[in-house]
This record gives structure tokens, C-alpha cells and sequence, in this order.
């Protein structure tokens, strides 16, 4: 027996030599008190929780610090640059995030979780770009509304129009720009369309001018016509003075004599399109006052038509 308990003794100390610290740990066992954590994990969590305090106060002094400064240069160099509220507070927001992220950053690197930050960078890294894959037209429709409310190619009560489509502009967004047709239907556009499109902002200056095509009789007179025109555009309410009403002549159709009735109107005060429908029926009830012709496309065939009989027909019984 004695041998037997010395063959086991020199074994288990072949254990613990060559299992090291795992088999110390195994035979010293699991503490169940707080005295024994204490006296074996007291420097540890001493010096975790020394570290985590660390980070905390070092997160909250950088953002706070970091924040007020950032958002209040934006808002400074944003308005400088005269944007608009909207873009102001959106820069601002945009600049407390970094502030946010930039604090964690420096945190983690003064407390010394080199592996946390680390791991953060990649999780970010990895998340920017999925964002980026995922909202790709999100974005760019948030550049283009940035880019229209900065560059004003229409604000808010302008009738415009692109890529075959009008309407008057009721809201401008971030994301999409809303309008109303004549009919009283709304049109919900992305910004990256109008963006990227030609804009014919026909309210956007002082002036505009109505343009609306008359044909008369080749015999009719053209002086009178232009005389009935110009004075009918003249009268009608809104129609500015300078510059003059005319009428010139435009096209030689294959039925008539085209005029071309131009009048100015001032687009804030007075309706484009409510000008020129008063314009055309004004002209129109001059025109058959006067007895001037508006002819219409027509043709006229020139010949003559023979009948031949190809014989006797039989007369019915």
C-alpha cells in the first residue's frame, strides 16, 4: 500500500506541474464568500473599476465639451453661409452625433480598452457601409433637398415645371419636394428627381411673357388684325404696360396667317394662365366683331368626276 500511495502522490504532483496555474486554480476551488473574492480578485476588480470611471468621466467631459463647441461652430458657419433654418438644425444634429462618437473614441482610448475600441471601429466600419448599400437612394435624395434649399431654384408658391410634369410647389423637404396641380392633386416628388432634371421656373423673375398664336385669312388685313390684338391684350387687367403688347408675324401656314399675340404680366401678382385664356377669347370676340376669318385646316379638292353606264339596266317587274 505504501507503494501504491507514493505512485499517486508522485502522480497528482506530475499533474500540477505540468497543468500549472489551470490546476492550482482547480485545487484551490470556486470562492463562496466575499472575503475570499475579495482577497483573490480584489486587485482586479479594483483596477476595472478604476478604469470604467476613467471612461465615463473622461465620455461625459469630452461630449459635453465637444458637443457645445461643434454645434455651435456649424450653426455659426451655417448661418454665415445663409441656409436655412432646416439645414442649420440638421447640421447641428449631424454635429452632436460625431461629438458622440468622437468622445466614445477618445474615452476608450484614455481608459485603455484599446480591444473594445477595436472592435468598435470594425462594428462602425461594417455598419456605414450596410447603411450605405441599404439607402443609397435615401441619400441621395437627402443631398439633392439640401442642394435645392441652399440653391433656391424654386421656393415654396412657384409653379414649375420638368420632365413633362407641373405643378405649384407647396412644401420643400429633406427628401421630397410636394406640389399641387390645377386639378387640386398632389404630386409627391424625390428631390433626386428635380435635382437632376431642367427646372422651367416660369414665376422665378419680375416679368414673363404670354405668347398666343393667331391665324387669319391670307386676304384678310394684317395691320387690323394686329391693331385688334394689341389692343385687346392691353385692356385685359393685369397686363403690364412696358413692355408694349404686340403682334407680330410668325409663320405663313398652309390656310392662314399666323400672329403671334405677346403681352407681359407680373407672375407674383397676376395668374399666367388665367391671362392667357382671357386673352384668347378677348381676341377671338374681336376677331368676328371686325369680320376677320380664323380659317381652319381644310383641303380643298380640285376636278371633275364622270359617270359612264355600262349598259341598259333592266327595268323591275
Amino acid at each position: 500500500m505504501e507503494g501504491g500511495g507514493k505512485l499517486v502522490e508522485n502522480f497528482i504532483l506530475y499533474a500540477v506541474v505540468n497543468d500549472g496555474m489551470g490546476s492550482i486554480a482547480l485545487q484551490q476551488g470556486i470562492p463562496t464568500s466575499g472575503g475570499e473574492i475579495l482577497a483573490r480578485y480584489g486587485d482586479a476588480l479594483v483596477a476595472f473599476a478604476v478604469t470604467v470611471v476613467v471612461f465615463v468621466v473622461a465620455f461625459a467631459v469630452i461630449y459635453l465639451v465637444g458637443r457645445s463647441v461643434l454645434v455651435r461652430m456649424t450653426k455659426r458657419a451655417l448661418g454665415a453661409r445663409e441656409f436655412s433654418p432646416a439645414i442649420v438644425s440638421l447640421g447641428s444634429s449631424i454635429a452632436g452625433v460625431f461629438a458622440l462618437f468622437g468622445a466614445f473614441a477618445l474615452a476608450a482610448t484614455i481608459a485603455g480598452f484599446g480591444a473594445i475600441l477595436t472592435a468598435f471601429a470594425t462594428l462602425t466600419g461594417a455598419l456605414a457601409l450596410a447603411v450605405g448599400f441599404a439607402a443609397q437612394d435615401l441619400i441621395s435624395n437627402f443631398v439633392a433637398g439640401v442642394f435645392i434649399i441652399k440653391d433656391k431654384p424654386f421656393e415654396v408658391g412657384d409653379y414649375i415645371e420638368w420632365s413633362g410634369n407641373s405643378g405649384i410647389v407647396r412644401e420643400i423637404e429633406l427628401r421630397v419636394t410636394k406640389l399641387d396641380t390645377f386639378g387640386n392633386e398632389q404630386l409627391t416628388v424625390p428631390n433626386r428627381d428635380l435635382a437632376s432634371a431642367v427646372v422651367k421656373n416660369p414665376v422665378a423673375n419680375e416679368t414673363l411673357r404670354i405668347e398666343c398664336d393667331f391665324g387669319i385669312e391670307y386676304d384678310a388685313d394684317i395691320e387690323d388684325a394686329r391693331r385688334c390684338i394689341v389692343e385687346e391684350g392691353a385692356a385685359i387687367d393685369g397686363v403690364l404696360a412696358e413692355p408694349e403688347p404686340s403682334a407680330p408675324v410668325t409663320a405663313l401656314g398652309d390656310s392662314a396667317v399666323v400672329l403671334s399675340g405677346r403681352i407681359w404680366i407680373d407672375p407674383r401678382e397676376t395668374s399666367p394662365g388665367g391671362t392667357r385664356a382671357a386673352f384668347v377669347e378677348a381676341v377671338k370676340t374681336r376677331f368676328d366683331a371686325a369680320g376677320i376669318g380664323m380659317p381652319y385646316p381644310h383641303t380643298e379638292l380640285v376636278g371633275s368626276i364622270g359617270v359612264e353606264s355600262s349598259g341598259d339596266v333592266p327595268a323591275d317587274d
